[in-house]
């Protein structure tokens, strides 16, 4: 089983306000990055959440499963991915790592990067566009222990570095991969 973990767990000090409860179609920024992973097929989602838990617990309900990073504010990513990849470890196979800011992120590239898994067992998989890394990207889970004993400052770019020769890159033809909202300008950008 895939599982996704996203990551939502930041402070939004940059936008100015809590970036996944901001307006994102018909929905929001969180809810339109879930409804992308159920309809790509990943049953099994867990968020993270961190700064703005409460609001963010309160506004998916029970339609997936939540965590609390009580390390968010020093953790940054790392710490999020660690406790998700944690709690599933004897669940899943694989882990998608996914931004909870990247609502713009394309049904049809997370079916190819759990696509690519499947057919070539590679122990990671990472969207490319114009030769830049993405996310989502996916790691199995003989490699979690490792992303998990990692200690800061490492991050999780550095463990790709590490593992470059094992990266299996999905190339896709569209630049959503690279794009999340960190800022007030990027969320205009992209909304309209």
């Amino acid at each position: 089983m895939i599982t996704a973990i996203i990551l939502a767990a930041g402070e939004s000090k940059r936008m100015g306000e809590p970036k996944m409860l901001m307006p994102w179609g018909k929905s929001t920024v969180l809810q339109t990055v879930i409804s992308t992973f159920q309809a790509a097929s990943v049953k099994d989602i867990l968020v993270v959440t961190g700064g703005a838990h409460q609001q963010v617990e309160a506004l998916i309900g029970k339609t997936v499963e939540t965590v609390f990073n009580e390390n968010y504010q020093p953790g940054e990513m790392l710490s999020s991915i660690q406790l998700g990849l944690s709690v599933k470890m004897r669940e899943a196979s694989a882990a998608l790592i996914c931004l909870g800011d990247q609502p713009q992120v394309e049904e049809r590239s997370v079916r190819q990067i759990c696509n690519a898994f499947l057919a070539q067992k590679s122990q990671i998989v990472v969207p490319s566009y114009q030769m830049q890394r993405g996310h989502p990207w996916l790691v199995a889970r003989p490699l979690w222990d490792e992303l998990i004993a990692m200690k800061a400052p490492k991050t999780p770019r550095d463990f790709l570095t590490k593992h470059s020769r094992a990266i299996h890159y999905v190339v896709v033809d569209t630049s959503n991969i690279l794009a999340d909202l960190d800022t007030p300008e990027d969320y205009l950008k992209y909304k309209s």
